[in-house]
């Protein structure tokens, strides 16, 4: 099975499709499901727009509406985890997942899927310590602290996903795991992005909790975003209990922008034959059912249970639990195709002017799901009452104020990695602390992973050659592998990630898009614009005023750049 995996979308749906579509025409292939992983901005109408986390300037529709309204239909089974710039109402309503428009689905807070034998698991968000512990308390209209904080995960994901037993293939979140870079060609990290050598010199750069589900875990792929850069790794971990070595092959992608790695086709064994169906994970549903009472909706610090803390701390699910998940569902667990509107699309013949952010919203996709599984829906007990929380076992639930619990400070002493190129959500001043941040290298100076695998043959038995920054058709091919860096320490041999599937934007007939990166003569010299890029369209920024060219530096472009969060 084909997989193509994007790192942070910010909106470009119409050119990510656009390029996975050329991509199949170019290469003679077929992608069978696309994969985000983060920041995929699925924007309905104007009021979503007043609840993504990003200053007023840089709110645009990009293309999802359509795609909600009907008037276009994904092209390819779509799966997204969430990031930190998300119309976090619309996701809110879909806590445990669903489909936010047709044939494109939300994977919830966390969640497992299987789709042709293959099974995908998922973590919406970043983290940040202060609200690490915290239940989820958040519900429109947001406070300018909520609407980041909505993003935030939690330590009630993290303890779920550590409870799955049976093998995951995938694994997808936002940001990195923290230590991640150990195990790839961490030089080369740095040279590309030197704003992260004193969080890699000190090992702070991604998240705690996210290693820890991946050490637990142990997937054999796992996809990330966040950093806006390409970087793969191969972590090879401990020997387990019956004495069987596992690896993962990890892959961190960019943005959806011209001359950026944002793009990869991974091709992986399906374990059933086509048609594929996407379906629920028994295992997962078990899960969920049994910690439902650890679902908590309020800002109170919580505690998830913990050996020699708790009565029960191990909530790992029976085959008998999971086999009555199956028979609640009448041992049918595909999917439903039950996506339903519950907004007006936004009508571009009639923009609304000073929208408002709406209220809590009840979707029927969650309200359908939570009780045939007889679990809880958040969305109902935020709408009903300002703080509630789900009882339990008091020997199970801490609740508290203790910030010296030494199973929890190391989390609270970390957060997301800064990225100089994300915009401020802080200060609106899209010149404001530019002398404070550190610098960028430009893409001259990128030294790219290299492919390592020999091409199929294309038409006329020829193949192409890999030829660094070539126009598409006579370089870097999508089915060609990645030439994983060893790893310090046993690994001496590089393991191919198939295959590289990166797209060149500027080389591509399909790239029509009338707003590219605009750059001004003043910037030309800044180190802060790409000094490798090629002239872009000058044209006036949509919204800017009749002839008026806004001044957009790279950490304030309208499609985020990098990453990290609000701070």
């Amino acid at each position: 099975m084909k997989i193509a995996v994007e790192g942070c979308g910010h909106g470009e749906l119409d050119k990510i499709y656009e390029t996975i579509q050329f991509l199949e025409q170019k290469e003679g292939i077929k992608v069978d499901l696309l994969l985000c992983c983060g920041d995929f901005q699925s924007v309905r109408n104007e009021s979503d727009l007043e609840c993504m986390a990003v200053p007023k300037k840089y709110r645009t529709m990009n293309t999802f509406y359509k795609y909600y309204s009907g008037e276009k239909t994904a092209p390819i089974l779509t799966i997204f985890i969430g990031g930190n710039h998300e119309a976090s109402n619309y996701l809110a309503e879909l806590p445990y997942g669903g489909w936010v428009c047709p044939n494109i689905y939300y994977m919830g807070y966390a969640s497992v899927l299987n789709y042709g034998g293959i099974r995908i698991g998922g973590m919406s968000g970043i983290f940040k310590g202060r609200d690490y512990r915290k239940g989820h308390y958040e519900k429109p209209p947001y406070s300018q602290d909520t609407m980041r904080s909505a993003y935030h995960i939690r330590n009630l994901e993290v303890f779920r996903l550590q409870q799955i037993k049976q093998h995951m293939d995938i694994m997808m979140s936002h940001d990195w795991p923290k230590g991640v870079y150990r195990h790839g060609d961490k030089e080369s990290l740095i040279r590309r992005k030197q704003f992260l050598r004193e969080e890699v010199n000190s090992n702070s750069l991604g998240s705690g909790p996210t290693e820890e589900v991946l050490t637990a875990m142990k997937p054999s792929y796992w996809f990330s975003a966040h950093l806006h850069v390409k970087f793969a790794a191969l972590v090879q971990h401990k020997e387990g209990d019956n004495g069987e070595k596992k690896q993962t092959k990890f892959l961190a992608l960019d943005k959806c922008l011209p001359r950026r790695d944002f793009l990869q086709v991974v091709d992986i064994p399906h374990k059933t034959e086509p048609p594929f169906e996407l379906s629920y994970d028994a295992e997962w549903f078990a899960i969920l059912k049994e910690t439902n009472h650890l679902l908590d909706t309020t800002p109170d610090l919580k505690h998830m249970p913990a050996q020699f803390f708790s009565d029960r701390w191990d909530y790992s699910v029976t085959m008998e639990q999971i086999s009555a998940v199956k028979s609640a569902f009448d041992d049918d667990l595909k999917v439903p195709m039950n996506f339903r509107k519950t907004v007006p699309a936004f009508d571009p013949a009639k923009p609304i002017r000073n929208a408002q952010q709406p209220n809590m919203c009840i979707n029927p996709q969650t309200r359908e799901l939570c009780t045939k599984l007889g679990i809880t829906d958040p969305c109902v007990i935020l709408s009903s009452s300002n703080r509630a929380s789900f009882g339990g076992n008091q020997g199970d639930v801490s609740i508290g104020e203790d910030e010296d619990d030494p199973t929890y400070t190391s989390f609270m002493l970390d957060s997301s990695a800064a990225n100089p190129a994300e915009i401020s959500l802080d200060d609106d001043d899209e010149d404001s602390g530019a002398e404070d941040k550190p610098k960028e290298d430009s893409d001259a100076t990128q030294n790219r992973t290299r492919l390592s695998l020999s091409l199929p043959p294309v038409k006329g038995g020829e193949s192409s050659s890999s030829s660094g920054d070539q126009p598409f058709g006579d370089a870097d091919s999508p089915l060609k592998s990645i030439s994983f860096p060893d790893p310090p320490g046993e690994l001496t041999t590089s393991t191919p990630l198939v295959p590289r599937g990166v797209i060149k934007r500027r080389n591509l007939d399909a790239y029509t898009s009338s707003q590219d990166e605009e750059v001004t003569s003043e910037d030309q010299g800044s180190s802060e614009v790409d000094s490798s890029s090629e002239p872009l369209n000058k044209e006036v920024v949509q919204g800017s005023g009749p002839g008026r060219h806004m001044k957009i530096k790279r950490r304030n472009q309208a499609i985020y750049t990098a990453d990290d969060d609000d701070e």
